[in-house]
């Protein structure tokens, strides 16, 4: 397990604050203030790991701190050792802007100890306060029971808000610096694939990388790709990849030796596409070294339609490979990599990825099937959570295999994984459920092969997506669901009337009644563009705090109130919590401005 790109992984620092009167009341905090700094960072690095599997490290100032001294040599420490989230804990009093963090870029939170003895809650509100006024959003964290001093236990509501806090701030951190490596540009008139640098660099702190797509023919045609690594994979694809049926026309159809021409094509394709983003040593051994290099991306996409797919192979098997948690080489991290070069689906595909540390589901947000559509067209009824509608989730082949849902864990539910919990059962499971399909040359002149299955059994996921919004700026939209299975006659009759060359997800949102959630037309009415990432897990809550510590307003969720954290500053820009997501995103501006 190793990070594939350059700079380190950002580590959580945590700052124990106490009352810096000595004589008696500092000498009296200094085991409880440290203790609950090592407590938390305990709970930290037990839970969370980064999606390359390396454990997350806290780093704990070295003293307590009571005063600007003491918080400048914090400072001084975490900027040493690399700290990119800050987490300040406290059981008492202390000077609240003395020895308060303010770095005006790293995300921030404080957790106040709730006990009687020491007045944690009151400077957890004086620390607020002062962050507010200084225009630095802090998030708060408070237990909702009293404690006895001496109790060095993190109540589950405290442990709750830490880890989303952190999840969410460790996502920011990981972003910071990293590049998105747009492989040709727009892609059929998307506006998603008209990427915006602008947004990349003010809201998320990246780069924006843009590479032609003539860059992978040069590198198809002069060899610039590791051979060795090639006939590996193509020998690895012979073995495991099963070759769907040929849904053209006969006269439409390529014949053998084109179709294994194309396969070889696709594949060097991956390779080069995966070196363009992380790099790859090999090349620097061939005479490459200027392309050893890659563009250091988090996350990528390839334009492809039509200027590609009109004369070669498409990117769907790329797509399909770089997006799951196996290839040739074996188990390792997904990619993040969009269709149609889709930018704005990118994004929420990487706050997934990085929250959850599994691979993501890139789909059109196709078709809503209504219960009543579905009888006329199948003549059976829909049940169970489809029973008030189904949305089809389906696109041009690129979805990660992850997504076949024939992951178990093990209970022997469908799950899908981090890559570190993928056995080679579930690697055989995912290949043996999927076909690749000669490309429909109506979509595809060029050819190539695009992935086909079915999303097997029910499992709770979570679909976002981020648009830009002209004299708004960027919004993002979240419906927590579930995948859910239909009958087979039921879903080759839907699936069929589509292109049954491509991946099917049957989704159904979560309801609540009202607004855009009143029905599952609703959801699919409100839904901003062609596109969704969807991950596995009901992660709403913590996209919420993900976009507001990014200053990016979420238009529509289903998330109860209750698990809705944002920094404590949102509380003064009104009561609604949403309208007061717009005006405290609106005043502060991108994070990165």
């Amino acid at each position: 397990m190793a990070n594939r790109l350059i700079g380190r992984l950002p580590k959580v620092g945590i700052r124990p604050v106490i009352d810096g009167r000595e004589r008696g009341v500092r000498e009296s905090l200094e085991v409880q203030t440290m203790n609950m700094a090592k407590n938390a960072a305990k709970l930290i690095e037990e839970t969370l790991r980064f999606p390359s599997g390396e454990k997350v490290e806290c780093v704990i100032a070295d003293s307590t701190i009571g005063g600007v001294a003491e918080a400048a040599a914090c400072a001084d420490k975490f900027e040493r050792e690399g700290v990119g989230v800050s987490l300040t804990v406290t059981p008492c009093w202390c000077y609240g802007t003395e020895v308060m963090d303010s770095t005006p870029v790293i995300p921030k939170a404080v957790w106040g100890f709730n006990g009687t003895e020491r007045p944690g809650a009151v400077y957890l509100a004086a620390a607020l306060a002062g962050y507010t006024q200084k225009g630095l959003p802090a998030f708060g964290i408070y237990g909702r029971d009293v404690q006895d001093a001496g109790d060095e236990t993190i109540p589950e509501d405290v442990k709750e808000k830490v880890l989303r806090f952190v999840k969410a701030a460790l996502a920011v951190a990981q972003m910071k610096g990293k590049s998105y490596l747009s492989l040709g540009y727009t892609s059929m008139g998307i506006a998603g694939s008209m990427v915006s640098p602008d947004f990349f660099q003010e809201y998320l702190g990246m780069r924006t990388e843009f590479v032609d797509m003539v860059e992978v023919k040069r590198r198809l045609d002069e060899g610039i790709y590791d051979k060795e690594e090639y006939e590996k994979a193509l020998a690895w694809t012979k073995a495991n990849v099963i070759e769907g049926d040929d849904y053209n026309a006969p006269e439409e159809q390529s014949d053998r030796e084109r179709k294994d021409w194309e396969w070889t094509v696709v594949i060097k394709m991956t390779l080069i596409m995966r070196d363009l983003m992380i790099g790859n040593p090999k090349l620097k051994e061939a005479g490459f070294g200027e392309e050893a290099h890659g563009h250091n991306a988090i996350a990528g996409g390839f334009q492809g339609q039509r200027q590609w797919t009109d004369y070669y192979p498409n990117g769907d098997f790329s797509e399909t490979i770089l997006n799951t948690s196996f290839d040739w080489n074996g188990i390792r991290e997904a990619f993040v990599f969009a269709t149609e070069n889709d930018s704005l689906n990118a994004v929420p595909m990487l706050f997934g990825h990085l929250l959850t540390n599994t691979a993501q589901i890139f789909s059109d947000v196709r078709t809503y099937w209504s219960p009543d559509a579905v009888k006329r067209v199948t003549g059976k009824e829909l049940n169970g959570k489809a029973k008030d509608g189904i949305i089809h989730l389906i696109n041009s082949g690129s979805t990660t295999m992850d997504a076949t849902a024939q992951q178990k864990d093990a209970d022997g539910n469908p799950v899908m994984k981090a890559f570190w919990d993928v056995t080679e059962e579930d690697v055989k499971a995912c290949l043996g459920n999927t076909r690749f399909c000669p490309g429909d040359k109506g979509y595809f002149r060029g050819g190539g092969f695009s992935s086909q299955f079915k999303t097997a059994g029910e499992m709770p996921v979570t679909m976002s997506r981020v648009n830009l919004v002209k004299g708004l700026g960027p919004v993002l939209q979240i419906a927590e669901g579930y995948t859910v299975e239909l009958e087979d006659d039921v879903h080759a009759i839907l699936d069929e009337r589509t292109n049954p060359t491509w991946p099917t997800t049957w989704f159904v949102p979560k309801l609540t009644g009202e607004g855009a959630f009143k029905d599952v037309y609703s959801v699919m009415a409100n839904w901003g563009a062609n596109h969704g990432a969807i991950s596995y897990g009901h992660i709403g809550a913590d996209l919420i705090t993900l976009a507001s510590v990014l200053r990016i307003p979420v238009c529509m969720h289903n998330v109860g109130e209750d698990k809705i954290f944002r920094p404590s500053a949102w509380a003064a820009f009104g009561e609604n919590k949403e309208g007061a997501d717009y005006r405290a995103c609106e005043s502060y501006g991108p994070l990165y401005k």
